[in-house]
């Protein structure tokens, strides 16, 4: 690596911040390309460890110091990529990055490798870009459906009905009625429209619609089950906060999986979802004064 400068101190601060982060990333590269099943994905892993792996070297030729990787975040990020997929976990640690490859770069001068390391620190992205071929991102569409259809109808469906029975058992029964049923209707739609169009793994795509479709509804009607029957109007709150946090996670997800704009499809689902809910909650209102129906 030839002959080395002596750092000042503010770049050997940043440079010892960059081993740390080099060595951690590398182990975690490492770690998750054991459990990835496609060989491909598996070597381009692999190769992204070893390069981390040898960058936290060229750092510490310079800064003299070994240090140790952080555990925590091994842990965290491995756990992240089994949990919610590799494509996610990875992206979402390369995003924590921020502008290291900017950094790198300003190095240049003081430090000759800087130059090569940003290059491939921008190489990494574009790999990783490429392996998304995870099934749970083949199936992304299945699971927006679900989770868009449920959002929307259900909530319309439990804030109708909170004003016009007033009685959190009542509405979580009518509730769970609907959604069971509304689950069942929709992954088989889902199934026989992705049959129609030739696709081999329609059953699959039935199911991820299907699950995520029933576990919306199994958190929307939760506040209704829990709470006591007098206090409709809190499960009301507590569910439409729900869905804005499960639209505001599912679209955390994906902007981060996908690399796609985060704001807009929020505000979007959200509007949706809340707007339906609001409007369902005034005809509940009216149905129930106009039929005078008390129960």
């Amino acid at each position: 690596m030839g002959q080395q400068k002596n750092l000042s101190n503010d770049v050997r601060r940043i440079v010892l911040k960059m081993q740390l982060g080099e060595i951690t990333e590398s182990i975690v590269y490492a770690r998750v390309a054991r459990f990835v099943k496609d060989e491909h994905n598996r070597e381009v892993l692999l190769r992204i460890a070893a390069e981390e792996k040898r960058h936290g070297e060229i750092w510490q030729s310079y800064t003299k110091v070994a240090l140790k990787p952080k555990r925590l975040r091994i842990f965290f990020f491995t756990l992240l990529a089994r949990v919610f997929g590799f494509t996610f976990a990875l992206k979402l640690m390369e995003r924590g990055e921020g502008n290291a490859s900017e950094i790198y770069k300003g190095f240049a001068k003081e430090i000759p490798e800087a130059q090569k390391i940003a290059q491939d620190e921008d190489r990494h992205e574009q790999e990783l870009l490429a392996m998304l071929d995870e099934e749970r991102l083949q199936y992304v569409g299945s699971m927006v459906l679900g989770l868009s259809d449920a959002l929307v109808e259900l909530s319309g469906t439990l804030a109708g009905l909170t004003f016009a029975m007033q009685n959190t058992r009542l509405i979580a029964l009518s509730g769970l009625i609907t959604g069971i049923s509304a689950t069942l209707s929709m992954a088989s739609s889902e199934y026989l429209s992705s049959r129609s169009e030739g696709n081999s793994n329609a059953m699959k795509s039935g199911l991820y619609t299907g699950v995520v479709y029933l576990a919306t509804v199994a958190f929307l009607v939760l506040p209704y089950l829990l709470l006591p029957n007098t206090h409709f109007m809190w499960a009301l709150a507590i569910m439409l906060g729900t869905v804005v946090l499960i639209i505001l996670g599912f679209t955390y997800y994906i902007s981060v999986a996908k690399d796609v704009p985060f704001f807009k499809r929020f505000t979007e689902m959200a509007s949706i979802s809340l707007g339906v809910a609001a409007i369902s909650f005034v005809i509940g209102i009216i149905v129930k004064h106009t039929l005078g129906i008390d129960i």
